[in-house]
């Protein structure tokens, strides 16, 4: 079950309804609010949009060759992504974006090949969220900085496809297909979704233990509605990935 967030807010503002569902358990409110899927044989319970999130199919040339994959095509989804950080933010959300844009580009609706794109930075690793951009990029792409893998036989090499301080381009993310030599440059500006103008002092009442147990439902329901809205809507998915 998913109630449509705003139009629940919208309601819950006039009746106290959010107030009378606060009888229940915490747990069992974010799934009837948010509207959680619970992977089989797993305890994992997630937002239902991140299963409607487009994913990628991939073609991973070492995983054909040792055999982890059939033909070695490897499924990739927002929820891996989130997995990987840890959490789901406009970030991580506008990382994924960006790395459909390159690759709707660079591969022209062919099979997406892994470890086929260098992936440079105009900005230092540790500069803002570069890193944790390049981090989700990296992994979807299967590019790494010097300490990724280094291949076998001068194959499958991973590492040294994603760097950093690249202060001589335009775009803050730079992808070039290593077969075609063909690139595109893209900035990142998650600030084409803005959130809800209530979030932010929601979040620092949570930040600071000061928020009731409504209070920081609603914010984060208004967190995840502004990812689900950009990851939903891939019409607007090149404003957030401006190419340069």
């Amino acid at each position: 079950m998913k109630i449509n967030l705003k139009t629940y807010y919208k309601k819950s503002a006039g009746n106290n309804y959010a107030v009378n569902l606060l009888i229940f358990d915490l747990n069992h409110l974010l799934f009837l609010l948010i509207g959680y899927n619970k992977q089989k044989g797993d305890s994992l319970e997630y937002p239902s949009f991140y299963d409607e999130v487009e994913k990628f199919i991939l073609e991973d040339d070492l995983s054909a060759f040792l055999g982890a994959t059939k033909g070695g095509i490897i499924e990739i989804s927002y929820l891996d992504c989130v997995k990987l950080a840890g959490h789901s933010c406009p970030t991580v959300a506008g990382s994924y974006i960006v790395a459909k844009v390159a690759t709707n580009r660079l591969f022209n609706g062919q099979t997406i090949k892994r470890s086929a794109l260098k992936i440079s930075f105009k900005e230092s690793k540790d500069s803002g969220v570069t890193g944790v951009i390049g981090t989700v990029i990296g992994y979807i792409l299967g590019c790494n900085d010097e300490g990724g893998f280094s291949g076998i036989g001068g194959k499958f090499n991973r590492a040294n496809l994603l760097s950093y301080n690249n202060s001589e381009q335009k775009g803050s993310i730079k992808f070039t297909n290593i077969y075609t030599d063909e690139s595109i440059e893209l900035n990142l500006d998650t600030s084409k979704v803005p959130g809800d103008p209530s979030m932010r002092e929601l979040m620092q009442k949570s930040l600071m233990g000061a928020a009731s147990k409504e209070e920081m439902l609603k914010f984060q329901q208004l967190w995840q509605d502004r990812v689900e809205y950009m990851l939903l809507n891939p019409q607007i998915w090149n404003d957030i990935a401006k190419e340069i």
